[in-house]
């Protein structure tokens, strides 16, 4: 993804992103929009499919608009959970993550 110039912002993801979780999740993506943003997922313990899907379609919506999207950190559990539902997420890896 071609990024702007700028420094990243971070997220932190809680340890359950579920349904209750997703709405809170979207807000603090739109809060974000409009910069680089690195996200630290690696205290995620349990994930369900929606919250994967806001965080699908945020990193579609960076990409648009040019802006990098990528997981400093991912958990077992959120990887899992992905592969788990047929998401492919190692292009959103950041380089020293992988």
């Amino acid at each position: 993804m071609t990024a702007k110039a700028g420094a990243a912002k971070k997220l932190s993801l809680g340890k359950v992103l579920d349904l209750n979780e997703a709405s809170a999740l979207h807000t603090k993506l739109m809060a974000l929009r409009g910069s680089n943003l690195r996200i630290d997922a690696s205290s995620v313990e349990r994930a369900g499919a929606l919250c994967v899907q806001v965080l699908m379609s945020a990193a579609k919506s960076w990409e648009e608009e040019k802006h990098s999207f990528a997981f400093s950190k991912i958990s077992d559990a959120l990887a899992k959970t992905m592969q788990l539902i047929g998401v492919n997420y190692d292009h959103l890896l950041a380089k020293e993550s992988k």
